[in-house]
């Protein structure tokens, strides 16, 4: 089990610790629910240390990106950020990612923790065309400062005006005196901010000085849990539940980081599955009544046939109901189909809605 460069500055906090994605890491200090509503109304700070960061340099670079990623990053400029996925050759995706471009032959591909391994050997698996490849997971620090007052906070500990820093767009520059700090516009609550990324041994001297700066905004440490509700109200994807090896970008909603402009892995099987249309799709859904939707639950159509499995789900700490999302026949997967969730042998009446579920007021 590995720690992050904070694991006893969580520790000391009181934080609830369990392992995640063979990390050591806090899952909630104060409780869901406070943690969720600190980040909706006002700052919150997350350690996604476990997160992996692979640069990919030189003349070939940007060659090696198009052809493992779904997204066109050749349409990128100096300090913009892509989300895109890696589809494999069966179907499925292998991750779902962000890319930075520095330059034209400097880039940063962020993955998930669980895949890092994994994706490292994908991508190497297809430089054919020799582009370096750095695997710098165990070097860096990942700090994400997400809520609506994210930006003065984060503004006391740099001269970089971040009002400037549009959405998915990054800067590497000074940070509470602390150099070459890459501070993204980019985020997976819905609710705006910045996430940080700092070498090991800058991440408790930034965790400290935005805690100090953050104190007039009642700042506050925020743990997976809560960042696990926050991404599913806005219907963001995680992988290992929405999305995963079995499971094409076209069927998952990510048709429009899928650009068939350009050859990429298995883009031909893709662009017909996208012509003739999946057979199953990945659809969002509120309760009409009480309960608690969870993942690997079955939903059912009307008679009380399966036509489908829940991947996420939750009660609603935003808007006090039982959201989700889940794979259906396509036959089911439009606006307001009416379906039902099976919870404890028992039929829960849903409604097939539009993401994201929370809007901002």
């Amino acid at each position: 089990m590995k720690n992050t460069a904070l694991t006893k500055v969580h520790e000391a906090l009181g934080a609830k610790m369990v392992p995640f994605a063979g990390y050591n890491m806090p899952v909630s200090y104060q409780g869901v629910i406070a943690e969720h509503e600190t980040v909706r109304a006002g700052v919150g700070v997350f350690d996604v240390s476990h997160m992996g960061e692979f640069f990919i340099q030189g003349p070939h670079a940007l060659a090696l990106i198009q052809s493992v990623c779904s997204n066109d990053a050749s349409i990128m400029v100096d300090g913009q950020a892509q989300y895109s996925c890696m589809p494999n050759d069966q179907g499925g995706i292998v991750d779902d990612l962000i890319i930075y471009r520095f330059d034209h032959e400097h880039y940063m591909l962020v993955v998930n923790a669980s895949n890092i391994e994994k994706d490292w050997a994908w991508i190497q698996q297809h430089n054919t065309m020799g582009a370096q490849m750095t695997n710098r997971s165990d070097e860096y620090s990942l700090l994400a400062v997400q809520g609506p007052q994210a930006l003065e906070v984060l503004q006391e500990l740099t001269t970089v005006d971040l009002s400037k820093l549009k959405f998915y767009t990054f800067t590497q520059t000074k940070v509470a005196g602390l150099e070459d700090i890459i501070v993204s516009a980019t985020g997976y609550t819905g609710s705006g901010g910045f996430e940080i990324y700092c070498k090991n041994n800058q991440a408790e001297a930034l965790w400290r000085a935005l805690f100090e700066a953050g104190i007039p905004w009642n700042i506050k440490p925020i743990g997976l849990a809560a960042r696990d509700t926050l991404r599913l109200e806005m219907g963001y994807c995680l992988y290992g539940n929405d999305i995963d090896d079995q499971t094409s970008p076209i069927e998952a909603g990510l048709g429009w980081i899928t650009k068939f402009t350009k050859e990429f892995t298995n883009h031909q099987a893709l662009a017909r599955q996208k012509e003739e249309g999946p057979q199953r799709r990945l659809v969002a859904f509120e309760l009409l009544d009480r309960g608690i939707p969870r993942q690997g639950y079955r939903i059912l159509e009307e008679q009380g046939r399966p036509i489908g499995q829940v991947t996420s789900g939750t009660m609603s700490p935003s808007m006090g109901k039982g959201i989700g999302m889940g794979y259906v026949t396509s036959d089911y997967k439009s606006l307001g189909t009416h379906i039902f969730v099976e919870i404890r042998n028992k039929s829960v009446a849903a409604e097939i809605v539009r993401l994201p579920f929370y809007k901002k007021a």
